[in-house]
């Protein structure tokens, strides 16, 4: 208690805490993003305990991985060497979970690109909320490590690592629900956050592999795709009448005007 005390009345101190609650909020976009698409896999009424679970685990593993500092330090020592170059658990783990990312996202890219001919006409298949839970864990565990590790580096006090953390997770639990249900109304954005996915998964395979990508130059290129995706929304939605419009919004549009407009442009070649 008095160290924390001490700590308030430090300036440093309330720095270093609005820095790391704000890259703590950075570096769970990447888990809010691959959580969200997972639990919209699942039935209606089993995503937002899902999506809680997951949010549950990840703060679980976090302060878990907290209060173990001495086995984060010990995990960026190497254990293995292949080729004359050292692996610790970390590297190990962060190219485990770039596989896993990078493995996913393309199959949920092929899966949108090209559905299985079979089940096509009896609709998606729905994930199992075993399975759901089960990859949620596995991306929980390498982004929980990845963002300890990081406020570890910030810094050496842990009263505020736990706060960033915390603070971090509530802000991912509030924004968990609208971000799930504006990904499942805009396939577009399904496909935008899948190459994210996929992105961030070469990145981990990357920084594993000891060849460290500033995080800045990736979500600056995320920001812009983003931006980018906003006007390609913004013109979609003008282009199509009022009723349309409404459609879209209710998420029962079933074809975009500019669809139909090629549809009756094929019908007339």
């Amino acid at each position: 208690m008095d160290s924390i005390i001490a700590l308030a009345g430090q300036p440093e101190a309330w720095a270093a805490l609005a820095t790391l609650m704000v890259l703590e909020i950075v570096l769970g976009i990447d888990n809010l993003i691959f959580l969200s698409i997972l639990t919209n896999k699942l039935p209606e009424h089993q995503r937002a305990s899902a999506r809680y679970i997951g949010l549950g685990l990840a703060l679980f593993m976090r302060l878990g991985l907290l209060f173990t500092i001495t086995i984060i330090i010990g995990l960026t020592k190497p254990v293995i060497e292949i080729l004359g170059k050292g692996f610790s658990w970390r590297d190990i783990i962060l190219i485990g979970g770039g596989l896993f990312l990078v493995y996913k996202a393309t199959r949920e890219i092929h899966e949108s690109v090209d559905p299985h001919d079979g089940e096509a006409g009896a609709g998606a298949v729905v994930a199992s909320y075993a399975s759901v839970i089960a990859q949620i864990v596995v991306i929980d565990l390498v982004f929980s490590l990845d963002s300890i590790i990081t406020a570890v580096g910030m810094t050496e006090h842990l009263p505020i690592m736990v706060v960033s953390v915390l603070f971090a997770i509530i802000v991912m639990i509030i924004a968990a629900g609208p971000l799930a249900n504006f990904i499942k109304k805009n396939p577009t954005i399904v496909m935008l956050a899948l190459s994210f996915l996929l992105m961030i998964g070469m990145v981990l395979i990357a920084d594993g592999f000891g060849f460290h990508v500033p995080k800045g130059y990736i979500y600056a290129a995320m920001a812009f795709s983003v931006a980018v995706e906003a006007l390609n929304m913004l013109v979609r939605r003008s282009n199509d009448p009022p009723h349309l419009r409404k459609q879209a919004q209710d998420g029962t549009a079933p074809i975009t005007q500019r669809a139909r407009d090629e549809i009756a442009s094929d019908a007339g070649r």
